[in-house]
């Protein structure tokens, strides 16, 4: 796998490519660097891939479960330690589902997804981050 940035400016905006899809996506840094708000932060690219790693995954999985998923909203939250380099030490994922969906099933989906199927978490956790999940299910 290879990815290319170009820089856009004469600040800290990228245009992110990779030779796997012809989606472009805008990489932006802090204006104390050079920033202008053209792009997401590293760090947030960061919780983007974790959630859309495991999204992904859970999404198939209850698929396969023959599970009504009618939708679903991921939010991920990280917590990053003070001194530099201002790494992540804890991040949670929270699983909105809605659809008639068995709960436990959700959960080993949940589980399966996480800390299986994700290469995304394996990375993370075997740094030491501690990284949790939970689901929330609406009908």
């Amino acid at each position: 796998m290879r990815v290319h940035l170009k820089r856009q400016n004469q600040g800290v905006h990228f245009e992110a490519s990779s030779e796997l899809s012809a989606v472009k996506v805008h990489v932006d840094g802090p204006e104390s660097i050079g920033g202008e708000g053209k792009g997401v932060r590293p760090m947030e690219l960061v919780l983007m891939a974790l959630g859309s790693c495991s999204v992904f995954d859970l999404t198939t999985i209850l698929q396969k479960q023959r599970q009504d998923l009618q939708d679903i909203d991921v939010e991920v939250v990280g917590q990053r330690r003070d001194e530099i380099p201002n790494i992540f030490t804890q991040i949670h994922i929270t699983f909105k589902l809605k659809g008639t969906i068995d709960e436990a099933k959700a959960q080993k989906a949940a589980e399966l997804a996480v800390k299986k199927y994700c290469s995304v978490h394996d990375m993370l956790a075997n740094g030491g981050i501690d990284i949790t999940y939970s689901i929330e299910i609406n009908k």
